[in-house]
């Protein structure tokens, strides 16, 4: 099998005796986007960094299309960055912004180039405007042109959509995923944002205090969380203690059995940390977990509840009318997945 086109190789960065990023190994394909996602202090960012050359690492090493380039400068290493606050120069025109890395080519072709990546982020009529005198969803892409402009081999992005308010951010989001596309480019960006990880993102890397805890597509990282981390970081869950009934069978509250799935060996009477997303849980007349609706967030079509039980306040996702707030109910789960609990 092919080796990945970008590979990070045993990355260790410390910063005095705080460890940013331990061990932490990750490809990438040619031509594909991932998502570094994490909460703030994760070492999402610090890995970009280490990408970029910003960072020289502890250990481990960074290959690009089989060479080394853990030590060269970034200047050397044909890498475009797009920082989280663009760095556009503001006295210049878009034309001008977008051209300035590319500087000692022929006039001709540096116009070509230009033409062709303002073309890309759907910015070919407003190459004579003030970059001052563009939206804020303009000015990301007259970025991110800029950074395209010299065909870097990666382009990495940090937090690429942070300033903008969230309906521009939407819309951004979809003009980048398509200018992405259109460049071919391997790319790697920073965000907190799940919804901006699985929009862009071929594939989401879940970085938590420096570890890598899951790499997968959205889907996998959704539906097959790895870790408790990751099931209750990406998306909405409720978690609790358990037992295990057997492999495929959970006990709740010392008397309720819902269906169970792991990654792990767990055997009957194994303490476990239960996973259920909202979706997963139901409102039923038959026997149940027993509560008490304390609130209900409407959302729509839809509501989440917040169900009071022996085992803590539980997130329901059912229709605006199932229950109100006050009333006893009982809670059925058709899924979960559990892990280990923390004293194993």
């Amino acid at each position: 099998m092919d080796e990945p086109y970008l590979q990070l190789k045993n990355l260790t960065k410390r910063f005095g005796n705080h460890v940013a990023i331990e061990d932490l190994s990750l490809g990438v394909e040619r031509g594909s986007v991932l998502a570094l996602l994490g909460p703030s202090g994760s070492g999402k960012t610090t890995t970009l960094r280490l990408l970029a050359g910003f960072e020289t690492p502890d250990a481990g090493s960074i290959v690009v299309d089989g060479t080394d380039v853990t030590r060269l400068p970034p200047v050397s290493r044909r890498f475009g960055m797009v920082f989280q606050h663009y760095a556009l120069f503001p006295h210049l025109t878009v034309e001008k912004n977008v051209s300035f890395g590319l500087t000692g080519r022929p006039p001709a072709e540096r116009d070509k180039r230009v033409a062709e990546v303002l073309h890309m982020v759907d910015l070919a009529e407003f190459g004579a405007r003030e970059v001052t005198a563009l939206s804020g969803g303009q000015q990301q892409r007259v970025a991110v042109a800029r950074a395209l402009a010299p065909e870097p081999s990666i382009l990495l992005l940090d937090e690429p959509l942070s300033n903008l308010d969230p309906g521009l951010r939407e819309r951004t989001r979809a003009e980048l995923r398509m200018a992405l596309e259109d460049s071919g480019v391997t790319t790697v960006f920073v965000t907190h944002e799940q919804e901006e990880a699985f929009a862009l993102g071929d594939q989401v890397a879940v970085i938590h205090q420096g570890a890598l805890q899951q790499v997968g597509t959205a889907p996998e990282l959704y539906e097959q969380p790895a870790t408790e981390f990751v099931a209750t970081f990406v998306g909405r869950a409720s978690v609790m203690p358990g037992v295990m009934a057997d492999e495929k069978t959970v006990t709740i509250a010392n008397q309720i059995q819902w269906p169970a799935e792991s990654l792990l060996s767990v055997n009957p009477g194994d303490d476990v940390r239960v996973v259920v997303r909202p979706e997963a849980f139901a409102f039923t007349s038959g026997t149940g977990l027993s509560g008490r609706v304390v609130d209900r967030r409407y959302t729509g079509a839809r509501a989440y509840f917040q169900v009071e039980t022996e085992v803590g306040t539980l997130e329901i996702e059912a229709s605006v009318h199932a229950t109100q707030v006050g009333d006893s109910v009982m809670l059925s789960a058709s899924r979960t997945r559990v892990y280990r609990s923390e004293h194993d």
